[in-house]
């Protein structure tokens, strides 16, 4: 693996810096915003932005209006959007349009894309992705399922509830997971204002920075056309991986722009506050947490370079995107809680962008999978993966 950077790529990224700094960083304590995340038309304001610099929704292909990004690109791109809190939502890189503009891209229709998608990558639509359910139904295990889809004529009906629904007030359009009447799981498009849709509240969550909040969703007879199921009948639960595998890689990649931004602040800070008449930064316990900041970075980057690079080889990376979202989730919210820690009062108050930041990310450890939901699943990966290493070691006349 070669970790140069192209002339190209290094040029994208400090365009991208300059754009957080001068555009999108001065409009963080704009009042257009609320603790369910930016409003639409601070949305709208950051979007223009990111247009005119020629940054607008860089991880969509060329032929859809973006700029076909790889996933190694999409790494340093992604990190320098997320260095502020607006700058996912500025770049339209945000959850969870980015996994759905993934996925459409993949699976949808041709009418489909031009219906839905295109005006997404443009800025002028947002969307929701309705997998989650409150219990008995679908939450960490997605076999789970309870939203059912029944077959009508020409259309499917879908009944059910969704909650942390991501995005979904003000949403245009959804994806909807629903199991089907033989136990398989189908995604349907839908616009947002059908009847049928009932958005019973929004959440009330510890971040704040995703346009829409997370919704409570119902679903009572809503008819969608058979034209709008998105890829084929009963493949759900495989256009789920389609989408999850690379999203929870572009999670990692936006988080450690936050939490970038929150080692640079504490940095700045103890270089310059002074008690028992030095520097902090000369005091050994500080300059420690510093030095595990940096090492806890740096090993971030490393897991989301390397996954990213294995994704553009075409590989599937379930068990690498698990690993570097455990990985990367708790090795960013470590160097948060330092910088709060190394901040002091100021850490724990709005005096500094890390307080957000440390609302913001907790979060992380939980969606797209708790981090002991992946370790379990990764263990089980690897168990599989000796057991057939052990068995091609027999077949070839060898000893286990």
């Amino acid at each position: 693996m070669d970790f140069s950077l192209s002339p190209e790529l290094r040029a994208l990224r400090d365009k991208t810096r300059r754009f957080i700094a001068e555009q999108v960083i001065p409009l963080e304590h704009d009042e257009r915003q609320s603790h369910h995340g930016p409003g639409e038309p601070l949305r709208r304001e950051l979007v223009a932005r990111a247009r005119a610099a020629g940054l607008l929704t860089p991880h969509a292909s060329r032929e859809m209006g973006g700029l076909g990004l790889t996933h190694m690109e999409k790494a340093v791109v992604f990190e320098e959007a997320g260095y502020s809190r607006l700058g996912p939502t500025a770049l339209n890189v945000h959850a969870p349009d980015e996994g759905n503009i993934h996925l459409m891209e993949v699976v949808a229709t041709p009418a489909q894309k031009e219906r839905w998608l295109r005006p997404q990558v443009a800025g002028e639509l947002r969307s929701c992705f309705a997998m989650t359910e409150p219990a008995p139904g679908a939450g960490a295990d997605p076999s789970m399922l309870r939203t059912t889809a029944v077959r009508d004529g020409d259309d499917y009906l879908i009944n059910g509830r969704k909650w942390f629904i991501t995005g979904a007030d003000g949403a245009d359009y959804g994806i909807v997971m629903a199991r089907m009447e033989d136990g398989s799981a189908t995604m349907f498009l839908t616009d947002m204002d059908r009847p049928g849709i009932v958005l019973e509240r929004s959440m009330d969550a510890m971040d704040g920075c995703f346009t829409g909040g997370h919704g409570v969703l119902r679903f009572e007879n809503l008819r969608v056309p058979a034209a709008d199921v998105l890829g084929e009948v009963g493949k759900g639960f495989r256009y789920a991986q389609v989408r999850l595998a690379p999203a929870r890689l572009t999670h990692c990649m936006r988080w450690l722009g936050q939490a970038r931004r929150a080692h640079d602040t504490a940095l700045n800070y103890v270089r310059k506050r002074h008690a028992f008449g030095k520097p902090l930064v000369e005091h050994e316990g500080v300059g420690f947490m510093l030095a595990d900041n940096d090492m806890d970075l740096h090993t971030a980057r490393l897991h989301i370079w390397h996954t990213a690079w294995l994704l553009d080889q075409g590989e599937t990376c379930s068990f690498e995107s698990s690993r570097a979202k455990v990985v990367c989730s708790e090795a960013e919210w470590r160097v948060v809680d330092r910088s709060v820690q190394m901040l002091g009062g100021q850490g724990v108050t709005g005096e500094t962008p890390v307080m957000r930041i440390f609302t913001d990310m907790r979060a992380f450890r939980i969606y797209d999978g708790p981090s002991e939901v992946h370790r379990w699943s990764m263990a089980r990966k690897l168990a599989h993966m000796a057991e057939k290493a052990e068995a091609e070691l027999l077949r070839d006349g060898g000893t286990a």
